[in-house]
């Protein structure tokens, strides 16, 4: 199949939520299926911070993978959000939009969108209207803990992560390499 073929099937809105372990991951893993088929892709990480994921350091060698990392260099906490944090989380939207709408990207990720919008840095109805108003033929996958619900009605794909069994809980602490 033709990239203009693959490209003429792409618009849909795929969500992967819940609070198992993957949601990243699996739109990572997207997102390289994606490039080995020759489209662009896009992606906007909320709430992460270059210095901490390994995916960063992986999309620079990858020309058809734009990763913005738009966090800022420390974790939010739901019941401190500061300033600083809103800001953050705006210009996450502001750019997700800009990309979604540029004409370059086949696919635009919205990575940790969702706890964005839990922590009160979003709202969800900026969410809802970026969503009914996206270009056709971009696909566009939202991840994050607490989807709206607003959002999995939206959605064509919607993927619950379900923890079943954790490491951590055995005081296994985030690994480089395997949890960022």
């Amino acid at each position: 199949m033709s990239e203009a073929d693959i490209r003429e099937k792409l618009g849909l809105v795929h969500v992967y939520t819940g609070n198992g372990k993957g949601k990243t991951t699996a739109a990572l893993g997207l997102a390289l299926r994606a490039m080995g088929n020759g489209l662009k892709v896009a992606m906007v990480q909320f709430m992460k911070a270059p210095q901490f994921y390994g995916e960063y350091e992986i999309s620079k060698s990858l020309p058809n993978l734009t990763l913005l990392p738009m966090g800022r260099d420390c974790l939010v906490h739901e019941d401190k959000v500061t300033q600083a944090d809103i800001d953050a989380a705006q210009a996450a939207l502001a750019k997700s939009k800009e990309l979604l709408h540029s004409g370059r990207y086949d696919m635009v990720i919205m990575d940790e969108v969702n706890v964005s919008i839990r922590f009160d840095l979003v709202r969800t109805e900026d969410l809802v209207r970026l969503v009914k108003e996206r270009p056709p033929r971009v696909e566009l996958v939202i991840t994050g803990r607490y989807a709206p619900p607003e959002i999995i009605d939206l959605a064509d794909l919607v993927t619950e992560m379900k923890c079943i069994k954790h490491p951590y809980t055995k005081g296994v602490q985030a690994r480089a390499g395997i949890e960022h």
